[in-house]
């Protein structure tokens, strides 16, 4: 299976994962001592090594953010493709919620394979785009749905 092929798998698990909050679906995905980092500022931006670790920010991540709107659609802008040594995608995520316009949020992602298991996941999302995710936060935060 190629370096996309296997990409895509994964991203369709972490799917499934979401659906299922079973995040254990990914541990087949990542190396042992694998990295995720998501490159942006803060209260976006982390970097978490050890695939317990990085599955534990996945949950985090979707718990404190994803599940505090209604529904979330993720869109592949660009890709994938083979890019600076690893497989790279632009996307958009989307989410919704009752009573406030959607959330839209872009980036990048980049994943770097060790034989056929990821051992870096890199996320990144520009200033201009955090700052307008922030924006809509200090607007509309106090209707999102509480932290599970």
């Amino acid at each position: 299976m190629g370096k996309i092929d296997q990409y895509v798998a994964y991203a369709t698990a972490f799917e499934e994962a979401y659906s299922s909050d079973n995040w254990s679906k990914l541990e087949p995905f990542f190396t042992e001592d694998a990295v995720y980092a998501f490159v942006a500022p803060a209260p976006f931006g982390g970097e978490y090594q050890g695939r317990a670790a990085v599955l534990t920010q996945f949950q985090n991540s979707v718990n404190g953010l994803d599940r505090r709107f209604d529904s979330r659609t993720v869109e592949v802008l660009e890709g994938p493709i083979e890019k600076d040594g690893g497989v790279w995608i632009r996307w958009a995520a989307i989410y919704t919620l009752a009573g406030a316009p959607d959330c839209r949020m872009e980036g990048e992602e980049r994943a770097v394979f060790t034989g056929e298991r990821i051992s870096r996941l890199e996320d990144s999302m520009s200033d201009a785009e955090a700052g307008r995710v922030g924006t809509y936060f200090a607007q509309h935060g106090a209707q999102l749905k509480p932290v599970k």
